[in-house]
Formats: structure tokens, C-alpha cells, sequence
């Protein structure tokens, strides 16, 4: 998409995490991926244990069968913890193994192991300030 995507202000500071995963490289198999995540099909647990976490925002890019995860979380927000957590929240592990079918990993893999985090290489931002 070209125009873009509006990024949603919180009235707070905020950090990202980006992650990055490929599916099966199987057209049909992605398609039914994709469909597991439209608002139609995603298990409404899954999203409130995602909010219940901490996570404030998060979004899933496709380009063929690799996956980019971002997501936005407060500033105190920690990751492992919040995983820990999510991992034990109603029907997660039944989610995770619900779509290992779809992905490019083991069927037994936990969320950690499918997604890798991504390190951030080129920042640049108009009024820029040292990262923190």
C-alpha cells in the first residue's frame, strides 16, 4: 500500500518490537493463514490476552510467505515477562498449535521460537534524540 498506515499516538511514551517469521511457502496454506487472522476468524481470547498482557498495538505484514510482526508496548513494558504470561492464558497454546500448521516451524515450536526478534540497523526521524 502505498499511502501508507496511520500509526496510533497513545498519549504516553512507547517502545516497538519487530519480529519476523515465514510460513510455508505453499499459496493455499497462506491463504488459510490469512484467513485465521481476519476479523472474522481470530479468536477473540487470543486478542484480549494480547491486550491483557500489556501489547497496545499490533500489526502482521506479508510479502509472499515471510511475516513481520510489530508491536507496540509501554515504555515499562517487558517482553519476556509478558510472553511468560500470555503463554498461559486461555486458549494459546491451543492458538499456537492451531497455526503451526501454517507456519514455517515445528509443530510444537512456542511463539518465541517461531518469531525471531528483528534488530533495529538505520534510525532516522526529523527531530531526532538519542535512543534510550
Amino acid at each position: 500500500m502505498t499511502n501508507g498506515y496511520i500509526s496510533k499516538q497513545y498519549g504516553q511514551p512507547t517502545k516497538r518490537y519487530v519480529q519476523t517469521m515465514d510460513l510455508k511457502d505453499d499459496s493455499l496454506l497462506i491463504q488459510k493463514y490469512r484467513e485465521a487472522h481476519d476479523k472474522e476468524h481470530f479468536w477473540d481470547e487470543i486478542k484480549e490476552g494480547i491486550q491483557a498482557v500489556g501489547i497496545l498495538e499490533m500489526e502482521i505484514y506479508i510479502l509472499k510467505n515471510r511475516l513481520v510482526m510489530i508491536v507496540d508496548a509501554p515504555v515499562d513494558f517487558r517482553w519476556d515477562e509478558a510472553m511468560a504470561r500470555l503463554a498461559t492464558l486461555p486458549r494459546q497454546a491451543e492458538w499456537e498449535s492451531h497455526v503451526a500448521q501454517f507456519q514455517n516451524c515445528t509443530a510444537d515450536a512456542t511463539s518465541d521460537e517461531k518469531w525471531q526478534m528483528m534488530e533495529r540497523m538505520f534510525y532516522l526521524y526529523e527531530n531526532e534524540e538519542e535512543e534510550k
